[in-house]
């Protein structure tokens, strides 16, 4: 006696190796992506100079700039950028060598 079984065609897809690979690869990238830069509150600069510094170094637009100086002040503080290590890494030296308060977490 033999059986038949109605397997779909693209029920090879999960066969590939290949397809494992990307999808190993797509979670490190997704893992990759979760660190981030918060700026903590402080009673020393001013708001212009923290928004000019989230413009220059994080790429904030004047908006993004501005909420997250805001939350800052009344929340004592704030997430400013998301990404890899090694993207936030040189943007929180700065934030640093600037006098501002942050961490990556």
């Amino acid at each position: 006696m033999s059986i038949h079984y109605n397997i779909p065609a693209n029920i090879k897809d999960y066969e590939k190796p290949q397809r494992e690979y990307e999808e190993d690869v797509a979670l490190l990238e997704q893992e990759d992506e979760v660190y981030k830069i918060v700026l903590w509150n402080d009673d020393v600069n001013t708001f212009d100079y923290v928004i000019e510094a989230l413009i220059e170094i994080c790429g904030h637009t004047l908006e993004q700039a501005e909420q997250c100086t805001m939350l800052v002040h009344y929340k004592g503080k704030c997430t400013v950028k998301t990404g890899s290590l090694e993207k936030l890494k040189p943007m929180h030296e700065k934030l640093l060598s600037r006098s501002l308060t942050s961490e990556i977490v």
